[in-house]
Parts: structure tokens; C-alpha cells; sequence
């Protein structure tokens, strides 16, 4: 197979001009030939000569002959090595393994060990993708949260209400990043998320996408249970035994799989009661910012719409005067921000956008990293706490409402009275107020430093009336629960997984750690 490398062409081409390109960079513009795109990315440096730039993978006849021939650096041969997941172990399974959780994590951990014969059961403590989609669109409607479904939990995991965005910096030597998103694509995913530079789904998309992969799993002799909250792990000379759900069921395991997800604070408490093993790590807490998607589309390509390119991402970041970081975090063009809340007497946001990407604000999380030594208290659950603590600031700020704040007013530290041009582009009912009162100074301060620095690189960024909301916490686990090696927890037979469990951030990471869980399983233990 040959590889191309930086084949650019204007952002308006043909797919007939693509192929007439490859033809060309190969000296052999009459010869048949098969190729698969495997990376686009765009290059905007010139607003009036933007430019995708793409690798692509060739099969042609006589392919040593006319990479020789071509001698060009950005032209090389390869050999692909395909993904291969284990044949199965030796040791004998009593009964299947259980995952906990459905978000990618335990949804992909589920899939791949359902399709090596291990008839999986995941336990959600949330509802099916449908069902819960309603749940959470009365929620936002009429404020009536449900514990245990909501945007954090149910069928698809925190992801699913989300932009669904499927890039990973996670470095991938076994070929598990492709898997992830050809699994996407199988289940009904675009299949331009195979190459795109920073691919999505939408959550519009997202839902359908996961009740196929539990149809799959399903077919392949694997079993769901839905409002099936895990209340505690028994264990037997450092061994799992068996699993409770529901305060009442008590089902026999050897294995399960923890995928329980960032905000599973409930199930933390369990596990740590229980003596798992697991620490406080680093997250990031802030506030949402909204402006308009014209605007970021103006500044980023030189135009207020692109008919080829759809709503512009940015991804910016500033190292404050304090010492700390300020970054934007799952950028949602022509998005919606989000009440993601789900404890009661706590409010927390999130971004959102559908597939077409189409509302009329861009926004971004702006957010700082907070270390063990910021959150007070003691033990490994402390994260958690510092974590709450910001939610009920915001839920009594808001009486439930997400608060919004106007950027001079935040400089300002007083409360929003009116709104500016800017119009919040809101899932769930919103109030003016001073977001800036729930944020430790540090966080605050960093904040409005970063914002400052960001209006410098794009026009408008900084704008007085654009739109701060909060609290965003949600950003990670603030926990993580050790593993050895063999990626066991301290009890025999537990194997913490995703992001939940501190190990991923994001959907494709965790669907990944996901895999690597199911091939971890499958090398030890005999299949079904």
C-alpha cells in the first residue's frame, strides 16, 4: 500500500478532484486504483484559500515500481497491521462477566466480549437511550430531576448528551482508536468520522448509534439490565462473589467491570466503603462561555457561513499570572449549553450540539485545573466534595436555574441585570446572576485573565455581553481507583475501567480503555 501525505486541495473540491490529484502526485494519472482516506485535517492560515489537507492510502498496481518512480518524501510504502483482539484464556468463568455501566466504556468492553463469546450482562442504573431522552428533555423543561437518569446517567453515558466528539490525543500503537470509531460507523456513525480531524456525532445521532450497539450485543448472546443501580460488592477471601443491585438482588460474579463513569459519587462512596483502593487525582472546574457562532466563523475563516465547512471549533489556552492554566474544554459549535445536574440541591452545565451543529452560539467550557491540595479535607473522596460544594453554590444561586452571568459584569463581580446581543442558547431554564460568586478567587481570577488573552487571538472573544454560566464540574473523575499490571483493582476479579474509574477523558478514550478491558479478560479467562 502507498501513503500520501499532505495532498491539499481547496476546500470547495470534487471527489473527482481528489482522485485526479492522487493520479498525479503517482505519476500514473491513467491507472486504476483503489484508496481510503485516513486523515483530513483543514488549513485556514489563508482565509481565501482555505485548504483540506488529507492522507490517503493507496492500493495500485506495481506499487513499489511507482513509489520509486515518484520520489517524493510525502510518498512512502506501509504495510497496515489490523487489529486483532485476543483468543481467549484458559481459566474457567463460573458465570458471564458483568459490566457496570453502558457509556462507551462499558458499552465497548460489553461489545467486543460479547463477540468473544462471554454473554456479558451490563447493569445501568439509567434508563434505554429513548426513554431516557425523554426523562432528560422533561428535566429541562420542567426541572424534575431523576437521580438515576438524567444527562450523566442512563443508556450511552455522560457522552450521549454531549457534542459527541470523537478525538483523542491517547496515544494508539494497537490500532483500538480505529476500532472505536469503525464500530461507530457499523452502527450507523458518518463515515467521515474515519478520517475527519476532529470527528462528531451529535447527540441527535449518539442515541441511535448506542441502541445499536446494544441490539448488537444483544444478537451476540450478551444481556442488558436497565434501572439497575449496583449498591454494593461482596467479596470472599479477596475475591468478587457476588454483586447487589438495587439494595435487594443479589447477583453471583467472578468478574465485573467498573465503567461507572465520573459522577457516580454514590457508587465512589460504595467502593471505598468496601476498600477499594483508589485516590484523589486533578480535574478542572469553571463556567461555560457563549457567543456568537457568526462570530467565531468570522474570525476562524474569514466568512460569517461556510457551506463546506459547517460551524468553527477553536481550542485555546492561556498560563495565568497565579501560576495556572486556563483552557477551553468540549467546545460545542452551534451548540446548547446544558443543565447536566444529577444530584438534587446541586446544579452543574455541560455542552451540546446536534449533528447539523446549527444554533446560533458557539460555546466552550473555560476551565482550571484543581489538585488534591485545592479541594480541603481528608481521604480520597475529597474531590467529590469540593465538587458538590461548587454545585449547591450554583443550584442556590440559580434556585435550580442555571445562572447566567454577561462577561463585563463578571470583571465587574455584579450581578447581570440584561442581556446584550448575545441570547443564551440554553437546554433547561436560566437565571441572571453573579457566577462569579461560586468560584474560588484562584478559579475566578484565572478565568478572567484567560478570557482577556483569548479576545487578543479572536476577535470578539472577550465582548462584554458575552454569556458566562455555570458551575462545570463535571469535567472528569475527580477519583481514580488503582489497578495493577493486569488492570485489577486490589480485589480479585474487579477491573476499573474509563474514564469513571480515572483512565480515560472523553468518549473515544474511554471506549478504547473499554476494549483493553475485554482483551484483558479474554487473555485469561475461557469464553462461553
Amino acid at each position: 500500500m502507498i501513503r500520501i501525505s499532505q495532498l491539499k486541495l481547496p476546500v470547495s473540491h470534487t471527489k473527482e478532484q481528489l482522485e485526479k490529484k492522487i493520479g498525479k502526485v503517482l505519476k500514473s494519472p491513467s491507472a486504476s486504483f483503489s484508496y481510503e482516506i485516513r486523515k483530513q485535517s483543514l488549513d485556514c492560515r489563508h482565509k481565501n484559500d482555505k485548504m483540506f489537507v488529507y492522507t490517503i492510502d493507496v492500493k495500485i498496481k506495481d506499487e513499489q515500481k511507482i513509489a520509486k518512480k515518484v520520489n517524493n518524501n510525502n510518498v512512502m510504502l506501509i504495510m497496515e497491521k489490523p487489529y486483532v483482539f485476543p483468543e481467549p484464556g484458559q481459566e474457567p468463568l463460573s458465570c458471564p462477566p458483568v459490566v457496570i455501566g453502558s457509556g462507551p466504556a462499558g458499552l465497548f468492553c460489553g461489545w467486543y466480549l460479547a463477540k468473544a463469546g462471554y454473554k456479558p450482562l451490563i447493569l445501568e442504573r439509567g434508563e434505554e437511550a429513548d426513554k431516557r431522552q425523554k426523562t432528560v428533555e422533561h428535566f429541562w423543561k420542567n426541572g424534575i430531576l431523576d437521580p438515576d437518569s438524567n444527562v450523566q446517567f442512563g443508556e450511552g453515558g455522560a457522552g450521549t448528551f454531549s457534542d459527541g466528539k470523537l478525538n483523542t490525543l491517547v496515544k494508539d500503537p494497537y490500532g483500538r482508536n480505529h476500532e472505536v470509531l469503525k464500530r461507530f460507523v457499523e452502527a450507523g456513525a458518518p463515515e467521515e468520522i474515519l478520517y475527519q480531524q476532529k470527528p462528531h456525532l451529535g447527540t441527535d445521532v449518539l442515541i441511535g448509534i448506542v441502541e445499536k450497539m446494544r441490539h448488537d450485543i444483544e444478537a451476540m448472546g450478551g444481556s442488558f439490565r436497565f434501572r439497575a443501580k449496583v449498591t454494593d460488592l461482596h467479596f470472599e477471601k479477596g475475591a468478587l462473589k457476588e454483586i447487589q443491585v438495587n439494595d435487594r438482588e443479589i447477583i453471583p460474579a467472578q468478574v465485573c467491570v467498573l465503567a461507572v463513569g465520573h459522577s457516580a459519587r454514590d457508587t465512589f462512596e460504595m467502593l471505598y466503603r468496601r476498600g477499594l483502593y483508589m485516590e484523589p487525582k486533578a480535574f478542572a472546574v469553571g463556567l461555560r462561555i457563549e457567543h456568537p457562532q457568526s462570530m467565531i466563523n468570522m474570525d476562524l475563516y474569514g466568512e460569517e457561513e461556510n457551506e463546506f465547512l459547517g460551524a468553527a471549533a477553536y481550542k485555546v489556552t492561556h498560563k495565568c499570572e497565579n501560576g495556572r492554566g486556563v483552557y477551553s474544554f468540549c467546545m460545542c459549535p452551534g451548540g446548547y449549553v446544558v443543565n447536566a445536574s444529577s444530584e438534587l440541591g446541586r446544579l452543574a452545565v455541560n455542552g451540546m450540539s446536534y449533528q447539523a451543529r446549527d444554533s446560533r452560539n458557539a460555546n466552550s467550557a473555560m476551565i482550571v485545573t484543581v489538585t488534591p491540595e485545592d479541594f480541603g479535607g481528608e481521604g480520597p473522596l475529597r474531590g467529590v466534595e469540593f465538587q458538590r460544594e461548587l454545585e449547591r453554590k450554583a443550584w442556590e444561586l440559580g434556585q435550580g436555574k442555571i445562572p447566567v452571568q454577561l462577561f463585563g459584569d463578571y470583571c465587574k463581580n455584579q450581578t447581570s441585570t440584561a442581556l446584550g446581543e448575545v441570547v443564551p442558547c440554553m437546554k433547561g431554564e436560566y437565571v441572571l446572576a453573579n457566577v462569579r460568586s461560586v468560584l474560588p478567587k484562584a478559579v475566578g481570577d484565572s478565568i478572567e485573565e484567560g478570557i482577556r488573552s483569548f479576545g487578543k487571538r479572536i476577535t470578539g472573544f472577550d465582548r462584554e455581553d458575552a454569556l458566562l454560566s455555570g458551575v462545570e464540574s463535571r469535567t472528569s473523575s475527580p477519583v481514580r481507583i488503582t489497578r495493577d499490571s493486569e488492570l485489577l483493582s486490589n480485589i480479585q476479579g474487579v477491573y476499573p475501567c474509563g474514564e469513571g474509574a480515572g483512565y480515560a477523558g472523553g468518549i473515544t478514550s474511554a471506549a478504547m480503555d473499554g476494549i483493553k478491558i475485554a482483551e484483558t479478560i479474554s487473555k485469561k479467562y475461557r469464553n462461553f
